[in-house]
């Protein structure tokens, strides 16, 4: 009797077939051998049957995830409607002003409310125009094929932003109500606006350039670069309208009650209406690569939208810091903006997060696992969404699974709101904005160290793009 001291199963998929040909070319003879090691396989014919007349991801579901997952939460805040980006990259702001709204809600006694995401996407797109301006003069004198100059050429004018970007906008423009500068067609279908002034902006930027090398101060391109900056503003006008400078506001409350504040300007309409503080929010986010330490200060070069404005900073943290703080933050009455992957392992229709939700590997009879930080490294993984955690259901003082408030209308999930079991928490969630007072003491100090640069490129930038 044979015996064999192997763990893993022999099957068509890991026979050993004829030695590789010489220079790694697939010959006619491998070609055959993985036809043939394909069709031996009677699982594989199954799951080609399935797979060839419907969505992969129905085959996939697992069943069981999706019955023992309710959304139904020991901590619940929201009582209100979610709002809709439509088709834009606006994440990022529409998860900072919901989290304004529930105070300006309160403040005003109202049962709904939105602040402009116009106003707020005008006042970037403007601001993050003459950033990038700036960093194309502050790097003239490099090849246009090094890597930063080809980044910044690359990415001039994208939808995406992080929070200290959000903050910044809020701080020097203020905020406006929804019916002050409403939404316009390309405020809610960014994607022709962005390509026109982006070949604006390139066109600038090769002038700038040219500028520079023929031996111009910088005075002078600077002077060239505001003249540029009044085409921009144009366009930005045409294509979402001109941002108010004052505005009427009154209102009636959620019992009908008349109230009226009368003029007031962005600015002022911010202080009295955005009841949280905003200078205390930090960045914090979880990135488990090797030589990333924890507990430090990073930042990513040339990630920003306002010059002078404040620098996009994160505090390198464990997922259970992460954790702990959501929840409590929730626990205690505020919602919390995140960060995170948002495509893997999502059913979109159900609204449910699940690290298991599809069982991929069954399908195809190989492994697919990889850790968060060979995701990273890989370019397997990266943030391309922000949202509100708006619930937490816990369980002997432990979260078990999220409430999220999605800005993706109310045609998907449970009218816009999804549930997040708490093993999608732990793979795919990066970031959260904490207030700096509920940090322990050793993190505080930690935050007050000089930032390490990460290069522009790098996947902690990932959600600005």
């Amino acid at each position: 009797m044979t015996t064999t001291t192997s763990t893993t199963p022999v099957s068509p998929s890991n026979t050993p077939s004829a030695a590789p040909a010489a220079g790694g070319s697939l010959t006619p003879q491998r070609l055959s051998d993985l036809r043939s090691q394909f069709a031996a396989a009677p699982s594989n014919r199954i799951a080609q049957n399935a797979v060839t007349q419907t969505n992969i991801d129905d085959v996939a579901l697992d069943r069981n995830i999706i019955t023992t997952t309710d959304h139904t939460f020991s901590h619940l805040l929201d009582d209100w409607m979610v709002t809709n980006q439509k088709k834009s990259g606006r994440c990022w702001m529409f998860a900072g002003l919901n989290l304004f709204r529930v105070g300006a809600m309160k403040k005003m006694d109202l049962k709904e409310f939105e602040f402009s995401q116009n106003y707020t996407l005008f006042w970037d797109k403007l601001e993050r125009a003459n950033y990038f301006l700036e960093a194309i003069i502050e790097t003239a004198d490099r090849p246009v094929d090094d890597r930063t100059v080809s980044f910044l050429l690359d990415n001039p004018l994208e939808d995406g932003g992080q929070w200290n970007m959000f903050v910044n906008v809020v701080k020097k423009h203020g905020v406006v109500p929804m019916a002050a500068m409403p939404e316009s067609f390309s405020s809610s279908e960014t994607a022709r606006m962005n390509a026109n002034i982006k070949t604006k902006q390139r066109q600038c930027a090769r002038d700038l350039r040219a500028l520079r090398e023929s031996g111009a101060p910088m005075e002078a391109a600077r002077a060239e670069k505001d003249r540029m900056m009044q085409d921009i503003y144009n366009m930005l006008c045409i294509h979402l309208g001109t941002p108010p400078e004052s505005f009427d506001w009154q209102w009636n409350d959620k019992d009908r009650n008349f109230h009226r504040d009368g003029a007031m300007t962005p600015q002022k309409f911010a202080e009295k209406y955005i009841t949280l503080p905003v200078d205390e929010y930090v960045c914090l986010v979880h990135d488990p690569r090797k030589g990333h330490e924890t507990n430090r200060t990073y930042t990513v070069d040339y990630l920003g939208n306002v010059v002078g404005g404040e620098r996009v900073i994160y505090l390198n943290v464990a997922m259970d810091v992460i954790k702990n703080i959501a929840m409590n933050t929730i626990m205690e009455g505020e919602p919390v903006w995140f960060g995170c992957d948002v495509g893997k392992m999502m059913r979109r229709d159900l609204g449910i997060w699940d690290e298991k939700l599809f069982d991929y590997e069954a399908v195809y009879n190989t492994d697919l696992d990889m850790p968060k930080a060979d995701r990273l490294v890989y370019h397997q993984t990266l943030m391309t969404h922000a949202m509100l955690f708006t619930g937490v259901d816990v369980v002997h003082e432990q979260p078990r699974r999220w409430r999220v408030e999605n800005s993706w209308g109310e045609d998907n999930g449970r009218k816009g709101f999804y549930v997040m079991n708490d093993s999608w928490f732990d793979e795919h969630v990066f970031e959260i904005a904490a207030k700096k007072s509920s940090l322990p003491a050793e993190l505080q100090q930690a935050l007050s160290k000089e930032p390490i640069v990460l290069p522009a490129w790098d996947p902690m930038g990932s959600l600005a793009r």
